[in-house]
């Protein structure tokens, strides 16, 4: 590969770091992003400031059996940290042993999504997103009864009193199923990741990428295969937002991963943002996630029914699956309304091996084992 075509994406990068050098990204009076070169300051709610004690209480509740009915489950037990916040199964599984109908997503870098969750238009805060899991019941995920017994869980706990009154010092009574929300969403919003090989590549690092994730990077930005266009820019996604775009931007794609109808058509019960629109130009359309760290996010899709890596890359060059037999049979390839980008595309043995190279080089390993992230060690107060 010529030197000059390895380096038009680190000159990219770095144009964009320049771009956004110099925001603090303040959201607080106590707050300072600590965020990897050419990433923006993510947006934050005007209602909910980032603060140290938001986001440690917010930790504190990530990873507390308390916020579910059973008190057998938390929000890490679906989102995981060694997994980049996914879980790893095919299908999430709640704490009464309900299946959920979709793969639990990578929560690294949540703070630049745009919408949340697979397929919904309408849900971009992650205050309120949080509110799904804790009270839901089609199908229970937390399965929280009632705001009534959260709060007074949280009341009867003295640790949890103090890390509520230091979150919130301006509110008399500050355990509410809002300061719930916000505090989640403080922390998820600290849930950043920009230290793989490619980064350490793009910022100047000419070693960090063997000559393997080189050439697989020339593959993967190319106009030959599209992978860029649903996985571009500083997170390798298309619906961003940050603080420094005017307005966020939305995207949903149909990969065509289903045709059983010759339409189109995907199985009823999970047809993406149809289910929501009613247009059938919505059907099957689903949000494109990031790809970072997505060697170890597998299974794949919004069903988790690709299952590796290799079966991705197999999908996508051939412009589509196909299920021969079952309920579900058809040939995806020749849907009507699959994503325009998605043309197919031949790749021979070295190359597949080369974009898988490129692909695992997206791994960022310190995020997967930062401290700032995981279970919080038990203090006196806990006890």
């Amino acid at each position: 590969m010529a030197l000059r075509h390895r380096w038009r994406f680190a000159l990219a990068f770095a144009a964009f770091a320049a771009a956004v050098a110099g925001c603090s990204g303040d959201a607080g009076d106590e707050w300072q992003w600590d965020l990897p070169a050419g990433f923006p300051p993510p947006r934050v709610p005007a209602d909910n400031p980032m603060s140290r004690e938001r986001v440690e209480l917010g930790r504190h509740l990530f990873h507390d059996p308390i916020l579910s009915a059973n008190r057998t489950q938390s929000c890490a037990s679906c989102h995981r940290q060694e997994l980049a916040f996914s879980d790893g199964r095919v299908h999430a599984i709640g704490s009464t042993g309900a299946v959920h109908r979709r793969n639990s997503m990578s929560l690294a870098n949540v703070a630049y999504a745009s919408r949340l969750t697979w397929a919904n238009p309408h849900l971009d805060r992650l205050e309120s997103q949080a509110l799904i899991p804790m009270f839901g019941d089609d199908p229970v995920e937390l399965g929280m009864p009632d705001e009534a017994e959260l709060v007074a869980r949280l009341g009867a706990d003295a640790a949890y009193a103090q890390r509520f009154a230091a979150a919130f010092p301006d509110e008399d009574e500050p355990i509410r199923v809002v300061n719930v929300t916000r505090a989640l969403a403080a922390f998820q919003r600290t849930l950043i990741s920009g230290d793989s090989a490619y980064d350490r590549y793009v910022r100047g690092d000419a070693g960090a990428l063997g000559e393997a994730a080189l050439r697989g990077m020339e593959l993967f930005f190319s106009e030959r295969l599209e992978c860029f266009h649903c996985h571009g820019g500083f997170n390798f996604a298309d619906a961003v937002d940050h603080a420094k775009l005017p307005e966020p931007e939305r995207a949903f794609h149909n990969t065509a991963l289903y045709n059983v109808d010759g339409r189109g058509g995907y199985p009823a019960g999970d047809r993406g943002l149809y289910e929501i629109t009613g247009e059938p130009r919505d059907m099957g359309h689903f949000k494109a996630p990031t790809l970072r760290n997505v060697a170890v996010t597998a299974p794949y899709m919004h069903d988790g029914s690709v299952a590796s890596l290799e079966e991705a890359i197999d999908h996508y060059a051939r412009g589509g699956r196909t299920i021969a037999a079952g309920p579900h049979a058809g040939v995806g390839s020749e849907s009507p309304i699959k994503d325009e980008f998605l043309v197919g595309f031949v790749l021979d043995d070295g190359e597949r091996a080369d974009l898988l190279a490129f692909l695992h080089a997206l791994t960022d390993e310190s995020f997967l084992r930062d401290p700032r992230f995981a279970a919080p060690q038990p203090t006196p107060e806990d006890f």
